[in-house]
């Protein structure tokens, strides 16, 4: 198992962060560079508990789905979803929004494992980590812009 955490300081109120992650738009607008799009499930708006939704995205040459549910919300302070279907063996991502005297601390907690055993353990030392890092960073620094526009 591989585990990417992540710290972001948003100056912005938790409930504003804590939507901001979940609507769909946004988290489309943070991965145009992959051309993702919604091929299954909510399209638009804020991601509730219990909805499933199929992404569909260009990673590494490769168009590649990922089926995730929102399995856990506890509003403003935390989310998770997890993978149902797609290429890695396991894959939970957890959302958590903690007011800090500037705002909020947003904390990112990326779970995952690869398939094809020592192959799978291999690729993600080499790419996937890096990869995987450098997209959440990315989502991160676009929600933050997104989320402090109001307050600027």
């Amino acid at each position: 198992m591989t585990t990417i955490v992540l710290e972001t300081i948003i100056n912005a109120p938790a409930a504003i962060c804590f939507d901001a992650s979940r609507d769909v738009g946004l988290h489309l607008g943070s991965a145009a560079d992959t051309g993702e799009r919604v091929v299954a499930g909510r399209t638009a708006g804020l991601c509730e508990l219990g909805d499933t939704i199929t992404w569909e995205a260009r990673h590494f040459g490769i168009t590649q789905q990922l089926s995730i549910k929102i399995t856990d919300m506890d509003f403003p302070r935390f989310f998770a979803d997890q993978m149902v279907r797609g290429a890695f063996k396991s894959m939970r991502h957890e959302h958590y929004f903690e007011p800090v005297a500037r705002g909020t601390k947003m904390t990112d907690r990326f779970i995952y494992e690869t398939p094809f055993s020592i192959f799978g353990k291999i690729f993600d030392i080499v790419l996937l980590k890096r990869h995987m890092t450098q997209f959440l960073m990315k989502r991160n620094v676009f929600l933050k812009e997104h989320c402090e526009k109001p307050f600027n």
